[in-house]
């Protein structure tokens, strides 16, 4: 009775500090749909206020933005979520703050609570988290008991070049959100982070994260053969543990089957038994943001892997059927990219059809989205294509392709099988981001410039069927083309990383400015390019300079809205960055 009353008193004074909306409009349609079947749903509280990450890119080094991107969206959820947090656990339903979009996971509220919720002038939206089935990669005819040694897509990418040249991926970790992983496999086993070296001590903190805490009601067989928060990795079905041999396994037998095995990994299981939503989503890329203990206590950016491998895709059945929802995730692409971490996103099988890359979060200009290639660098027939049409942005996806049809790879049991998809794709390019790394260590955290060296060193494909820029590279079927670990590597060596010491100063002018304003350094190494962020670390607007010399830009600013922006300009050698003011 207390609770009802408390309730009742908090939505009365609530209602006085609406923002403008009304409570209903807050409300997702297909969320008050499924109230009326049932008196409890699970939900997703958006809020308004976003976290300015944008300085990040000031900062040097994978560690120090990582450190920064954490405590600023942790501090942005302390004073966004207080109220609504105070007000759920007056009731009997359960709540997870998913600080990295500042977002709460609700379970199991009724809908006065959610009404409750609605009626605070901070809470932006609230949406719905249901469990929907993720579809099972496209199966391969082809027996594989029989066949050991190394790949055909590991060969294809010149993968065991880098390796003759002492490149394994060592010192670099690798990250995994899928349906979870056998990590006692032969292939993968000595690659998991948690096995300190070769003392035979385990230890799961911090290298392994559980976000399946219950059973998808949609699911009708009770015994997931995981079980639920558990502590170890596990596998509850075929998917995660085939994506991570891809990524980094290597049995020492003959099964060559990763890019980087000498990369080391840490995972987290984001559906249940192919059940995923958004809340499961979201924890997982938070936990990589931060990795915590067992308890979900302690985080520690300093653990966060260098690469995550995202073989999965939000659907609208799942929930990311409105901008509120799609934007959340892309905040969680965001933010992560702002902490130096390099998020690898299967661009979907969804092809041969033109624009039907438009699934979250392959379709963001943040992910980096890759398609799938045969074993004759032919496009597969079911990889996704450009240009993205869902948010009338037009721009090409994916952004490169890589081996994916008919892919062997380890899967639970100590066995191996073929599968087809672009989620197998992804983890070769996750694989070679490790192997870049290790070749050049200074990189890590310097996601922009790893992305360009990649796309630069493609190796270029056309189709005359692409929908845009079929006799051009990138097109919307290939994207800048089919990956190559050597060129890659061979290409990281030849540059230096950026720092921030560009020595000649930067004019920038006026500042604050209006219409438009004047970037001018006297003197660029090789060729710049500046970036414009806007305070949330969206880039607003990019150009490129001249080669070497005196480097003169205008930037028009009239689309823009007034607010504080951050520039970053950076050459061959070296980077420098700013605040720019708009009045």
């Amino acid at each position: 009775m207390q609770k009802s009353f408390s309730l009742l008193v908090f939505l009365l004074i609530a209602v006085f500090h609406a923002d403008g909306q009304t409570p209903d409009s807050k409300i997702a349609p297909e969320l008050r749909t499924a109230f009326e079947k049932d008196a409890r749903q699970d939900f997703i509280v958006l809020f308004h206020e976003k976290a300015q990450l944008a300085e990040a890119r000031s900062l040097k080094g994978k560690s120090a933005r990582g450190k920064f991107v954490f405590e600023t969206l942790q501090e942005v959820a302390r004073r966004s979520q207080g109220r609504a947090v105070n007000l759920i656990r007056q009731t009997d339903a359960g709540v997870n703050s998913l600080f990295l979009v500042n977002a709460l996971a609700v379970q199991g509220a009724d809908y006065a609570t959610a009404y409750a919720l609605a009626t605070l002038p901070e809470v932006k939206a609230l949406a719905s988290d249901p469990w929907v089935k993720f579809p099972t990669p496209v199966a391969d005819v082809q027996s594989a008991t029989s066949r050991s040694g190394t790949e055909w897509g590991i060969d294809k990418i010149n993968a065991p070049s880098v390796w003759n040249m002492g490149f394994l991926g060592q010192g670099v970790t690798i990250g995994g959100a899928d349906t979870g992983y056998d990590w006692e496999h032969p292939a993968v086993t000595q690659q998991y982070r948690g096995r300190l070296g070769i003392t035979g001590v385990v230890d799961h903190n911090y290298n392994w994260h559980d976000a399946i805490h219950d059973q998808s009601p949609l699911n009708s067989d009770p015994n997931n053969p995981c079980g639920f928060n558990v502590d170890h990795p596990c596998d509850d079905g075929i998917h995660g543990t085939h994506t991570m041999g891809t990524m980094a396994g290597d049995d020492g037998q003959g099964n060559q089957i990763g890019v980087a095995p000498g990369a080391s990994w840490v995972g987290c299981r984001n559906m249940e038994r192919g059940w995923g939503r958004p809340s499961s989503y979201i924890e997982c890329f938070q936990w990589f943001l931060a990795p915590t203990d067992l308890n979900g206590g302690s985080p520690d950016p300093e653990r966060a892997p260098d690469v995550i491998n995202n073989s999965w895709y939000c659907s609208e059945e799942e929930g990311c059927n409105s901008m509120a929802v799609n934007e959340m995730m892309r905040d969680a692409v965001i933010a992560l990219k702002a902490a130096g971490v390099f998020v690898v996103v299967s661009n979907g099988n969804f092809g041969p059809n033109c624009s039907t890359s438009d699934h979250p979060p392959a379709y963001f200009p943040e992910s980096f989205s890759i398609g799938a290639t045969r074993d004759d660098d032919g496009i597969a027939g079911f990889s996704s294509r450009g240009p993205v049409t869902i948010d009338s942005s037009y721009r090409l996806k994916p952004e490169v392709v890589a081996p994916g049809a008919g892919v062997r790879s380890s899967i639970p049991g100590n066995d191996y099988t073929f599968l087809s998809g672009t989620s197998m794709a992804g983890p070769h390019v996750a694989g070679l981001v490790a192997l870049v790394i290790s070749s050049r260590p200074e990189l890590a955290g310097e996601v922009e410039t790893l992305e360009q060296i990649i796309k630069e060193t493609a190796v270029p494909l056309l189709d005359s069927a692409a929908c845009v820029n079929p006799t051009e590279t990138p097109n919307s079927t290939y994207g800048h083309g089919r990956v190559d670990a050597l060129a890659a590597v061979q290409r990281a060596m030849s540059v230096s990383a950026p720092t921030l010491n560009i020595s000649a100063p930067m004019e920038v002018f006026p500042n604050p400015a209006t219409s438009e304003v004047y970037f001018q350094c006297r003197q660029i190494n090789g060729q710049g390019h500046l970036c414009l962020l806007n305070a949330n670390g969206v880039s607003v607007y990019e150009a490129t300079g001249q080669e070497s010399g005196s480097l003169f830009l205008r930037v028009p600013l009239s689309n823009l809205p007034e607010g504080v922006y951050f520039w970053q300009m950076t050459d061959d050698k070296a980077m420098k960055s700013g605040k720019l003011v708009k009045g």
